[in-house]
């Protein structure tokens, strides 16, 4: 009698915990509606809405939907020996984790919002440092966020203390739920139905359940998927490779010790456009913070608001579809200056561990040049300075090094990223003779075109705004949207005036007339919607010279991996600096055809967590989705499992190529390295 009485006992603890958890999930899943309805609200107040608000709202429930199908059953299985050991127990422990559940989704929502990018396992990335330094510039919290904290922590309180006791569902309507989350899962419901394909990546972003991406990515991170290349390889990547231009395929010599050690054949397509001087010119490499191709030059679908680079690109090399290696600054300088690998979480980010490796900087040092970078923050944030110091820079000069007559930008909340780009350029032309016996090479990297994008001169700069808009004939709804961005197009058009008063200025110095000149942008500024996957790599890049003899409008694409490669091909034609048979370069020079291709297959890293975007020819992997380019970089989501499958069996050969980095493997020979780069 006494087993049988434990036996209901226990019956009837199973049918309470099944129905208390019922209540918890369901209003859960409220909750969620409740917080996509205050995302989509707030962004609606601070960065307009790409399409209708009942439509996003509909999305963003239905993901909502699908994440907590996705976790119903795993929850449910948590919950019930919790329950069965003590019911307060149980109801304690999942208000407390619901509650830091959406402390964490406000968090991630508020990160969105202000950045227009999902954060994810790229948090992982950064060194306590470095975020202390992001999340300074971004402002912190006002008091209305706070307010809204307040506000919807209160709601999620209110709503488990009494409607988990108000809302009992009956016992097989409560069962049904985590038998339909195993239904769900079973039948692998969350990849099947979560696609969503909205008019811009901006609507794709807006309505993903922010904690659904943030723990995904996280999981992903620490638990990679590996691409299976040996089924694909051969019927997929060798017939392509065998059918693309000659010489674009590497002839890796030694894949077991430097996996991407190469005879060097990059054909020296710039000297055709210049007419070279006796002495080697100097060359100067700007690379403006956030300069993307959406705001930049004639033909940008968010207008141009950089007059002054469009009319130096119609007199010099304009790459219209040209690309970054990365979608945070982090990658630039190995990628541009080395067509470096991007190791786990991009090159610097190794640190001391960082492999000797060939650069522009040590290659031109070693042939007579003098190597300069200006950078208007801290060289120490991503590890820049530890990184520079390692290809023996001669001059190193940040925001530490500024002299005293310089002012630094604007603080907010009392943090300032350093000075800004008129301030950055004046040094620079203060601190360099015209006339040097050696050769100059310089880097400039500036900040002001970054979050929170405050300048001095901001009704001047708001003025230009209204004037520059009214100049490319928007209509009064353009207009609205893009005051959504005030700041942010106020910065550009103030970056395009530092750089038409930086070229004014050294037009009158005697090194001029010897200079090669090569603007481009570290990645797209993410802050102002974009329209797809790609857009956040999409850069200009303009060589311009008083050497130039003819100028020409490039369709073809090329990316930051490719530039060291043919600046050094160039000199080495016209002024026989002395280069390595071998190199381990990443990229195989620009592409100087005028007409629309892609010759090259390359990866880009979105952020120090995200090695999820390929290219090869017309397509664009991101993730397993594939999108087709066309000629000005739009790109369109396709389903072609033969493209896709070819572009994931070729970028799991760079992958494993850049794990044995990441395993200590080295990038040239020490014999290569001491042999070409200064003692």
């Amino acid at each position: 009698m006494a087993n049988d009485t434990d036996r209901i006992s226990l019956k009837d603890r199973l049918v309470s915990a099944t129905r208390t958890f019922a209540s918890f999930s369901l209003i859960w899943l409220v909750l969620m509606f409740v917080f996509s309805l205050a995302e989509l609200t707030l962004n609606l107040f601070t960065n307009g809405l790409p399409s209708g608000f009942l439509n996003l709202l509909l999305w963003s429930g239905y993901l909502d939907l699908l994440f907590w199908l996705k976790w119903v059953l795993i929850i449910y299985i948590i919950y019930v020996p919790f329950f069965l050991l003590s019911p307060r127990l149980a109801r304690t422990t999942f208000q407390v984790l619901m509650v830091l559940f959406f402390i964490i989704q406000i968090v991630l929502f508020n990160y969105f919002n202000a950045a227009l990018v999902m954060l994810g396992a790229d948090l992982f990335g950064y060194s306590l440092e470095d975020i202390k330094q992001t999340v300074g510039s971004s402002g912190g919290f006002n008091a209305t966020s706070i307010l809204i904290f307040i506000l919807l922590i209160s709601v999620v309180l209110v709503s488990t203390h009494f409607f988990t006791k108000k809302v009992r569902p009956a016992f097989y309507l409560a069962l049904g739920l985590p038998i339909l989350s195993l239904l769900f899962m079973s039948f692998s419901g969350y990849k099947a139905f979560a696609k969503v394909n909205l008019e811009s990546a901006y609507a794709n972003s807006l309505v993903t359940n922010k904690s659904d991406h943030f723990y995904s990515s996280t999981y992903n991170y620490y638990n990679p998927v590996i691409f299976e290349t040996d089924i694909y390889a051969d019927n997929y990547i060798g017939d392509f490779l065998d059918n693309i231009s000659e010489g674009i395929v590497f002839n890796f010599i030694d894949e077991e010790n430097f996996p991407f050690l190469h005879e060097d054949e990059t054909k020296d397509v710039l000297t055709p456009f210049f007419t070279p001087q006796e002495k080697a010119p100097n060359i100067v490499i700007i690379l403006v913070e956030g300069l993307g191709r959406a705001f930049t030059n004639d033909g940008a679908y968010l207008g141009n608001f950089t007059p002054f680079l469009s009319d130096l690109a119609e007199d010099g090399m304009y790459w219209k579809n040209f690309l970054s290696q990365g979608g945070r600054t982090f990658a630039v300088l190995p990628s541009l200056l080395g067509s470096l690998p991007f190791a786990e979480n991009g090159f610097l980010g190794m640190g001391d561990n960082m492999p000797k490796h060939l650069s522009l900087l040590n290659m031109l040092k070693y042939n007579g040049y003098n190597t300069s970078f200006y950078y208007a923050g801290d060289a120490d944030f991503d590890n820049m300075a530890l990184y520079l110091k390692a290809n023996k820079i001669d001059e190193l000069h940040d925001e530490n090094t500024f002299p005293l007559g310089y002012n630094k930008l604007p603080p907010t909340n009392g943090f300032t990223w350093g000075y800004n780009d008129n301030e950055l350029y004046r040094y620079f032309l203060n601190s360099r003779n015209e006339v040097e016996e050696k050769p100059q090479l310089s880097v400039l990297l500036t900040v002001t075109t970054h979050d929170p994008f405050i300048i001095d001169e901001v009704e001047k700069y708001n003025t230009k705004f209204e004037e520059r808009m009214d100049y490319l004939g928007f209509n009064e709804s353009e207009k609205e949207n893009h005051r959504n961005y005030i700041k942010q197009y106020s910065t550009i058009l103030y970056a395009d005036d530092a750089l038409k008063n930086f070229f004014s200025e050294y037009k009158k110095r005697a090194d001029y007339d010897n200079t090669i000149f090569l603007i481009t942008g570290d990645h797209r500024i993410p802050e102002i919607p974009m329209s797809t996957k790609i857009d956040r790599y999409h850069v200009p890049l303009i060589i311009y010279s008083p050497l130039l003899k003819r100028t020409a409008e490039i369709e073809s694409i090329s990316t930051h991996f490719n530039i060291t490669p043919s600046i050094l091909a160039y000199l080495k034609s016209n002024h026989n600096i002395k280069l390595p048979k071998y190199t381990s370069w990443v990229g195989q020079g620009l592409d100087t055809t005028r007409n629309f291709r892609n010759i090259h297959y390359l990866p880009m890293m979105q952020t120090k967590t995200y090695l999820d975007d390929f290219i090869m020819g017309e397509y664009h992997l991101n993730g397993t989705d594939l999108f087709k380019l066309n000629s000005e970089l739009g790109e369109k989501l396709v389903e072609d499992e033969n493209e896709k499958n070819r572009l994931m069996g070729a970028f799991e050969q760079f992958k494993q190529r850049n794990s044995q980095i990441i395993n200590g493997k080295q990038i040239i020979p020490d014999s290569i390295y001491f042999n070409y780069t200064p003692k």
